[in-house]
């Protein structure tokens, strides 16, 4: 028996309103029906699978994060930067480069919940609109594990 692919991300937030407005203004994402439980939740369907929001008033892990696949890096990152969303507090600036030519974007949500916008071709985006792209040193000794890591696969 073996997993076959997620089905939805569970994200805490402050404030439900505020938050699904993020991500639907942000990514698109649009609402689905919820059931009722104990607390308040909102879904929204991202691709095939879901985004599940739940109201939490604590803080979450400051580097806990889902990863999300995107049609437009460019537009993506423009929408971010002018949401105020753009985190470089975690990696020194949002967007770096690694060894295998993808990118990966990060950002954190209304609430403080990082997220991560992934990238396959890092050499089709514009530099002039993005900016500053940093690669992840390749100087970094590696462990045996680490060599050929790739973001992407090729069934993916």
């Amino acid at each position: 028996m073996s997993a076959t692919r997620i089905n939805h991300v569970s994200v805490p937030c402050r404030d439900l309103d505020e938050s699904e407005r993020f991500y639907r203004e942000a990514f698109g994402l649009e609402r689905l029906p919820a059931p009722d439980f104990r607390f308040p939740v909102r879904w929204l369907r991202l691709g095939e699978q879901q985004l599940h929001l739940f109201q939490l008033a604590e803080q979450p892990a400051l580097n806990q994060h889902f990863a999300l696949d995107v049609e437009d890096f460019e537009a993506t990152f423009v929408k971010l930067r002018e949401l105020g969303a753009l985190d470089a507090s975690a990696h020194r600036t949002p967007v770096w480069e690694l060894p295998d030519g993808s990118l990966q974007l990060y950002a954190r949500d209304p609430s403080g919940n990082m997220l991560e916008v992934n990238w396959r071709e890092g050499g089709t985006v514009d530099r002039d609109v993005v900016g500053e792209i940093a690669r992840r040193a390749d100087d970094i000794p590696q462990s045996d594990d680490a060599r050929g890591a790739t973001l992407y696969h090729a069934s993916s």
